[in-house]
């Protein structure tokens, strides 16, 4: 059933992001990024996406390898910027590891 697979990951909340974390068979961690119409326009749900990709693209580190991810989008992430999300990010890095390797 599709709704109990996706129900399945391991979560953690960040002041604007409900990250989903759940192992996979392959070799590479995958992103997946909802942004739903709560969360504003078009622009400002595809500019999240773009800003979330890019934070993914070029801080591997702090994800955890064979892994997907997916970011869920809260309220009040349309203002969110590069440098907050990276240090968001760093801030639940710690939980991010520990949490995929159970």
């Amino acid at each position: 059933d599709f709704r109990q697979a996706q129900l399945s990951g391991r979560r953690i909340h960040t002041p604007h992001f409900l990250i989903v974390v759940q192992p996979n068979a392959l070799q590479n961690s995958r992103l997946g990024i909802t942004v739903t119409k709560k969360v504003g326009s078009a622009v400002q749900r595809n500019r999240i996406k773009r800003v979330v990709r890019e934070v993914f693209r070029r801080n591997r580190q702090l994800f955890p390898v064979s892994h997907d991810l997916v970011f869920i989008a809260k309220r009040g992430a349309s203002d969110i910027d590069y440098g907050s999300l990276l240090s968001e990010l760093q801030r639940a890095a710690n939980k991010l590891q520990p949490e995929a390797a159970r």
